[in-house]
């Protein structure tokens, strides 16, 4: 095994850091590394805001559903999808002058834009947690960051065609986090297929959660009215009341982006 693979396979969310900073070297290794990630069509349709604001990161300790440890880490990267600044480029680049003479509608950022912009945020993102890693420093990913978009984008003055997709924690594990056991991962049978999807069935599911199920009833305590663990990853997770926000946040992200008044034509 290679040690790019043993890497991969050892990695871990790691939430609690110990008192050792990341230098600036290191930091700078890691920033390289990530900078070379694959991009659609080499237009690197991200940004990256490198939070060093102890105030900021209280905030977003606060704002990203009050998890602590965030306000700790001595790293903390800021992944946005943007296309504010091509969009910005064709502009400075007078776009409507040669729309104009071709006789076509200059047209702005739209869905497709949006998503593909995500995709190149959330690679560079995960060529970071590689390339720490490697480096001995452990990583987790705030998922909470796509909640209070209103909030976040007023805290770091973004314009309507940047979104913030990813933030990451980043620092050196404590040894109980280098001794704490991986999470288990679901069997490649139910997530793998070959050429075309497949639905899953009831017999999946049963064999796909079974281990699950079993470490869940082990512990020994049941909310009330819940029989089993897909009830109560429902109300956990699914309809909790931080992913209703989300939900909410990005809805308002996406008319954000879609209703801009700061098209081209404009």
């Amino acid at each position: 095994m290679n040690e790019v693979i043993r890497t991969l396979l050892n990695r871990k969310s790691i939430r609690a850091y110990a008192e050792r900073p990341i230098g600036d070297d290191v930091k700078k290794e890691i920033l390289c590394a990530t900078l070379r990630a694959p991009t659609a069509g080499n237009m690197m349709l991200y940004s990256i805001i490198d939070i060093t604001e102890q105030s900021i990161k209280d905030t977003l300790a606060r704002t990203c559903d009050d998890q602590p440890f965030i306000a700790q880490a001595p790293m903390l990267w800021l992944f946005l999808a943007d296309y504010q600044r091509w969009y910005d480029y064709f502009r400075c680049s007078d776009i409507e002058k040669v729309c104009r003479q071709r006789g076509v509608a200059p047209r702005r950022p739209e869905e497709g834009d949006l998503f593909l912009a995500c995709c190149d945020a959330l690679i560079a993102a995960q060529t970071a947690v590689v390339a720490a890693e490697s480096l001995g420093i452990g990583s987790c990913y705030i998922g909470d960051i796509l909640e209070q978009y209103e909030v976040h984008r007023e805290l770091f003055d973004l314009p309507d065609y940047v979104i913030p997709i990813g933030l990451l924690c980043f620092g050196y594990p404590t040894e109980e986090q280098q001794a704490r056991e991986q999470t288990t991962r679901f069997d490649r049978r139910f997530v793998v297929f070959e050429n075309r999807y497949q639905r899953l069935s009831d017999d999946d599911f049963a064999g796909m959660y079974r281990e699950r199920q079993a470490r869940w009833l082990s512990r020994g305590t049941q909310p009330d009215g819940i029989e089993n663990f897909g009830q109560l990853m429902y109300f956990r997770k699914f309809a909790a009341d931080y992913s209703r926000e989300m939900n909410r946040s990005v809805r308002v992200m996406l008319r954000t982006w879609m209703e801009s008044g700061s098209a081209v034509a404009d």
